[in-house]
């Protein structure tokens, strides 16, 4: 593995991270404002956390 491809992968990774945590954090804030959506709420960020991994873990194979 070369010098670009291992900063790029580490960037694919920082990227991919930062995008889970924000969407933890504002899944967060909407289930403290609305309680009773919570189910709905969890869902949609399981899913959409799952989506960023899978195009992460994808880009770091891709050449």
């Amino acid at each position: 593995m070369q010098i670009p491809e291992i900063i790029g992968a580490g960037l694919i990774v920082i990227g991919a991270g930062l995008g889970i945590g924000r969407i933890g954090g504002s899944a967060m804030d909407a289930i403290a404002r609305q309680p009773e959506a919570s189910g709905k709420i969890q869902t949609a960020m399981i899913i959409a956390a799952a989506l960023i991994e899978g195009i992460g873990f994808a880009a770091l194979f891709a050449k």
